[in-house]
């Protein structure tokens, strides 16, 4: 399992621990990822995704998962969370076509 955003695609970054004498030696910062479950009202279910404490912040501010992956254009989403939108788009066209 990578260390990556589901939404946001951040990632682990890299850098220096300085110490008080100068001394440079490497490390990794690490995102705060979060296993969360969100409530998807298309689907009728539960999606489970990896993401940054950014990234829940982000969707719950679009109005939860729905809403911020249909208002997202495909560039700029990874390739975990396309999967997803094409999950909603298709179960959104099935209520409009059953309606």
């Amino acid at each position: 399992m990578s260390r990556r955003c589901e939404i946001t695609g951040k990632g682990v970054l890299s850098g220096n621990n300085v110490s008080h004498a100068n001394n440079k030696t490497r490390r990794r910062f690490l995102p705060n990822l979060q296993e969360t479950s969100l409530l998807s009202d298309t689907l009728g279910a539960a999606v489970k995704m990896r993401l940054s404490t950014r990234g829940i912040r982000t969707v719950e501010k679009n109005g939860g998962i729905d809403a911020f992956l249909l208002g997202t254009p495909n560039s700029r989403l990874p390739e975990e969370a396309l999967v997803v939108k094409r999950q909603i788009q298709k179960a959104a066209a099935k209520k409009a076509g059953a309606a």
